[in-house]
Parts: structure tokens; sequence; C-alpha cells
């Protein structure tokens, strides 16, 4: 790095303290004032010395303040900056706004591990709550790691794997919660990211850690800074890539997993805390290592002073939900300022795969199909065990049957096709049509309909989450209108509004509602409730947008080229890219009104096609899409007979089903 690099001048240097500088006292200046209002209504400010070191134990106003509002206060500020800081080194070496802790695993990891001790091991919290998380999330990494190792620890290779092991970990919890409801409703308190205090203990155990992280990453300043460059720059340059990349990622791993285990997640202040400084003009790596702690604790007390003035009636907004709620509309305001500073970046990784004879490929999946189908009709359990139907039985479950199985097939189809769509047109295979928060916004229309009406029927829920979906789609839409719908900004903005709208499903689900049980089921991707009217709707409406994409095969074909040389060839990448994401946003739409937002569909059948062989468009869409129908299928006939006389969600059933060999695809792919 050149003199030049590492003491920048003029402008750059005052844009670097002014703009960053600016914000955290904006923060902090709103956070104080509502501190101040809190503080003030329970003891005057005369006293809140006195509370704060040795407090009246006569007085229990001072006794709350001691042990509740400091406390609470000292713990916001110190995840805050934890968060921050983990967040900022992640995107500086993966080179990608998207990766923080939270996307590589760490959270959903802690959240797994908690949940299934307090099932089979509630012993090991004799050893501490935090220790069983840490162990969670630390295993999750392990695991992201070991998929990725084979590329070299690459960054796209690094985010997609922590991205699929977030979504299994989050699956296998959120089936495990919905066998044991009641029992595990504590959790959901836990997991949403409360940050009320009785002591200091909290505080007292983020302290040491936070310093500890802090100086280990000053020492690593400079290779960094270097990671911060292509791989090949940091070849030249001697450093080595993995062995730097493996060391600050533990460091920001540990960090976030020790706010994980004592707070539970607080969504998107490792992720909103590095874009924010950076889009105010911190552009260099040291700048955000200053800013970006500061403007974590900032956003979290911020939002947690926000959170105590809602009345104490409702005062069980998840301070970690709420979070989501104030950076996704921070971040979305700013998103048309974020330059590509930090490229979505591509792997290093191997060619991959190509099939000599992809229809044979796509012929053989039909005829899976096929046979799964039968197999969903044919095959059941009941009280006597498992039998096999012959013609006369088929017919005789058919009513209940074919409904559930046509709604699983198309909703497979319809998210296969979706996925493949995104991901061949961001060229980035994170792209999923979760990532674009569609079922975000159609599972928030069909909760906001629970508390409008009294009993709600299933056409008004259909309805109700169809206008969520759209809503979101032209908020999208809007936001990258004017980057020409870039895949920066396409991502960026589905991260961000699929955060916020899921810190609203989060608090709904933290507060308890007994109608929140039935939104928990839908939302895991459940057919009990399709009928042959429904089935029948979404076969014609899979059927119609499956038509569309015809047209869209050469398009995507060149799209994955980059846009230069899409424009050299004559396409119109800005029409393009609307076109698709149109189309892509009623297929998910329409899968996600019938069987819920379904969590792994759509990012798991474009990359099994894509590793099979089918490197075409028109082969990788059709492949794609028999392999969701597939999967579907599978998992809803799995999820009806598996823990039989319970049901299983398909939704969640297909994730656990095509995980495992989704990694074992990505850990071979080398």
């Amino acid at each position: 790095m050149s003199k030049v690099d590492a003491l920048p001048r003029g402008g750059h240097v005052v844009s670097t303290v002014v703009g960053p500088g600016v914000l955290i006292v904006l923060l902090f200046a709103a956070a104080t004032a509502l501190a101040w209002r809190h503080l003030a209504a329970e003891v005057p400010p005369s006293q809140w010395l006195e509370a704060l070191v040795a407090p009246n134990i006569a007085n229990p106003k001072q006794m709350l303040l001691h042990y509740s509002a400091f406390p609470r206060m000292a713990v916001a500020l110190l995840s805050g900056a934890a968060l921050g800081l983990a967040g900022a080194v992640c995107q500086q070496v993966l080179r990608n706004p998207l990766a923080e802790p939270t996307t590589l695993g760490v959270s959903m990891g802690a959240s797994l591990t908690v949940v299934a001790a307090s099932l089979w091991a509630p012993w090991l919290f004799a050893f501490g709550r935090e220790w069983v998380a840490m162990l969670g999330g630390f295993a999750a990494a392990m695991c992201v790691f070991g998929l990725a190792w084979g590329r070299g620890l690459s960054p796209l290779t690094l985010v997609l794997a922590g991205l699929i092991v977030s979504l299994y970990c989050g699956a296998v919890t959120s089936a495990l919660a919905l066998l044991n409801h009641d029992y595990l409703y504590g959790l959901y308190i836990w997991g949403a990211g409360f940050l009320n205090q009785y002591d200091w203990s909290t505080a007292a155990f983020l302290a040491p850690r936070l310093l500890v992280a802090l100086a280990l990453i000053v020492l690593m300043v400079r290779p960094l800074t270097v990671l911060g460059l292509d791989d090949e720059t940091g070849r030249n340059l001697g450093l080595g890539l993995t062995g730097a990349r493996t060391f600050t990622l533990v460091v920001a791993f540990a960090l976030s997993a020790s706010v994980v285990s004592v707070l539970g997640v607080l969504g998107f202040v490792g992720l909103a805390a590095p874009a924010l400084v950076m889009l105010a003009g911190a552009r260099r790596f040291v700048d955000r290592l200053i800013w970006a702690p500061l403007c974590g604790a900032g956003l979290l007390l911020l939002t947690d002073q926000l959170v105590q003035l809602i009345p104490s009636g409702y005062r069980e907004m998840p301070t970690g939900a709420a979070t989501a709620l104030l950076g996704a509309p921070l971040l979305l305001v700013l998103l048309p300022r974020l330059r590509s500073a930090i490229p979505l970046g591509r792997g290093r990784g191997s060619v991959e795969p190509r099939s000599r004879h992809p229809l044979l490929l796509i012929v053989a999946g039909l005829v899976v199909l096929a046979f799964v189908t039968w197999m969903a009709l044919a095959v059941g359990v009941d009280r006597d065990g498992w039998h096999l139907d012959g013609l006369a039985g088929i017919q005789e479950f058919l009513p209940w049957r074919w409904p559930r199985t046509a709604a699983a097939l198309a909703a497979g189809a319809m998210l296969g096709i979706a996925g493949t769509l995104l991901q061949r047109m961001t060229g980035n295979p994170m792209a999923a049509p979760e990532v674009m928060g569609i079922s975000s916004g159609a599972a928030m229309g069909a909760i906001l309909l629970l508390f409008i009406v009294q009993a709600p029927s299933r056409t008004s829920q259909i309805a109700a989450g169809g206008i969520g979906a759209l809503a979101v789609l032209a908020a999208i839409l809007v936001l990258s209108r004017r980057s020409a719908y870039s895949p920066d900004r396409l991502l960026l903005a589905g991260v961000a509004t699929s955060a916020g709208l899921g810190a609203i499903v989060a608090a709904a689900m933290a507060s308890g509602d007994p109608r929140m049980a039935t939104v928990l089921t839908w939302l895991a991707g459940s057919t009990y409730q399709v009928g042959g009217a429904e089935a029948g709707v979404v076969c014609a409406i899979a059927a119609a947008l499956l038509a569309a994409t015809v047209p869209l095969v050469r398009w995507l074909d060149i799209l994955p080229l980059g846009a230069p040389v899409a424009s050299s060839v004559g396409l119109n990448v800005a029409t393009a890219r609307f076109a698709i994401m149109l189309i892509t946003a009623f297929l998910t739409a329409a899968a996600t009104l019938v069987i819920g937002p379904l969590s792994f569909a759509g990012l798991m059948a474009p990359h099994m096609a894509r590793m099979m062989g089918a490197q075409q468009a028109r082969h990788h869409l059709a492949l794609a899409c028999v392999i969701g129908a597939v999967l579907m299928t599978l998992a809803d006939w799995g999820g009806r007979v598996i823990i039989f006389p319970f049901q299983m969600p398909a939704g969640l059933l297909a994730t656990m089903i095509g995980g495992p060999y989704l990694m074992w695809l990505l850990h071979r792919a080398r």
C-alpha cells in the first residue's frame, strides 16, 4: 500500500471525518435526549450519579436505575459496538456489503443449539447458556468454513455456505419450535433480542470480549486493508489469504456469538452500521473500523430508547426487531448513494460441470417427478401402519391428497424457476426469491389481516398476502430503478426490506398472541389448508408464468456475462432486468400465497441443476423447475406421513431434505 493510500489528503480526509462524525453525533444526541427523558421521569438528574455509583437501598427508584436502566444502556452500547465491529470486519474480508456474522450462520447456529439443549440436554445450561449458544455458533461457523475450504475460503463461496447453513439451522429450529410450541415459547423472547437487564452481569460479560476483539483487529489493520483488494494483489504482496481471513473471521464470529449468547439475535446492526458510515463518507477500512462500532452503539441505544416509548401495555416489542425497523429505512433512503466500493465479487472456484446430455437429465427428472407424484397419491400411513393403495384406494383418497400434491408441485416448480431467474440475472448464486423480501411482504400482509379482521377467510388471507407481496415488489423496483436494477443495489434493497418486515414478524411471534400459532405454521410452508379450487388456480397461474419465462431464455444466457457485454450485443439491460424481476416476483408471490414463504427451495433447486451440469439457460430453467417440483412434492408427502398423526410443514421438510445434499454438492464442487 502506498503512502498516498495510507495518508489521503484534502477533501477525502474531511469526508471521512465530518460525514460519519455528523451521523454519530446525531444518533447519540437523539439517544441521549430520549434517555434523559426516561431517567428524569424516574429520578431527578441530581441523583443520577448516586444511583449509578452507590444507590440508596431505601430508594426503590434509584435501585431500579442502578440495576435495570443503566445496565440496559451499557449493554446496548457494548452490543451495538460489538456487532458494528464484527460487521465491518466481515464486509472488509469478504468484500461484500451483505456479509456479517448473522449471514454466515453464527446467530442461527447459536439459536438451534439453545433450542436443542432445552429439549434434550437441559443439564448443559449448568455451564451457562452463553457457552451453549457459543458452541452452536462456532459449530455452524466451522461447518461454513469446511464447505468453503476447498475453494480457499473465497468470498463468494464462504458467504454462500453461510447462507445455506443459516437457512438450514433456521429450518430445523422452526421445526422443533412447531412441534414444541408451548414448551419453547420462552425462546421466542430470547431469540427476538430483548435488552431488559436486572444487574450488571451482561455488561461485565460483553466489555472484556469487545476490548480483546478490538485489540486483535487493530493488530490486523494492515492485512485487513490488503484483504479489501482483489486476491491477486494480496498474493503479490505476500499475504496468506486463507490464514488472514480465517483469523479475522474467527474473531468476528466469537464477538458476535458472545452477543447472541446473552441477548439473542439483534438483527441488522452488523449490516447497517458499516454500510451507513460508508455512505456517510468513511471509504477506507481504518475509517470504518473507527466509525462502525460507534454507529452500531448509537443505533442500538437509540432504538432501545425508542422501544421504551411504547406504552407499557404493549412493551413486548423486542429491541432486536425494532433495530431492523429503524435501520432498514435508513439504509433504503441512502442506498442510491452507495458506490460499488465493495462489489459483490465472485470466488475463484473451479469451472462448474457441464453435462453433454442435458435433455437426458431433464427427462430423468420428469420420470422421478412422475414417480414421486404417484407415491404421494398412493402411499400413506394410518393407525395400522404403512399401506400402498391400488387404483380404488387412490380414487378414495384423491379428494384430500391431490390438492396438496398439485399445490406443492406447482409451488416448487415456480420457486425453482424464480431462483434460476434471479441467479442468472444477477450473476450471483446468493440470489434467491427470499432475498427480494417478497415472501416477507406476503407474510406481513397476512399477519396484519389477523389483527384487523376477527376471523379472516382463506380468500381474504390470499388477498392480503398478495397486497403485501406486490407492495414490497413495487418498493424494490422503485429503489433499484435509478441504478438500472443493478445486482448489488437489488440484493441490498431486498435484504433491507426483508429485514424490516421480518422484524415485525419476529415481534408478533414474541408477543404470545395465540393467533401467531396459525401464522407460524403458514410461515413454515404448510399445504394442509389448500383445497381443490385453490390447487387448480395455482396450477393455472404456474403454467402461465412458466410459459412467460420462455422468451427470456436468450437474455438469461447473456446477462451473466455482465452489463457491458450485454449492452454491446444490443440488449437493453434495464428493460431485461425489469421484466425478469416482474416475472420472478409473481412466481414467488403465487407460491408464497398458497404454501407460505418457503425458506430454501428457491435457492436450492437452481444450484442442484447447475451442479448437475445444466449450464445453458433453457436447460437450467427446465431442470430447476423439475427439481423444485420434485423437492416440494416429496416434502409435502413426507410431512404427512413421517410423524403421523402429526404433520410437518412442507417448506421445513424441504429444507431438511435438500439442505444436506446441497452442502455436499457445494463441498464437492472444487
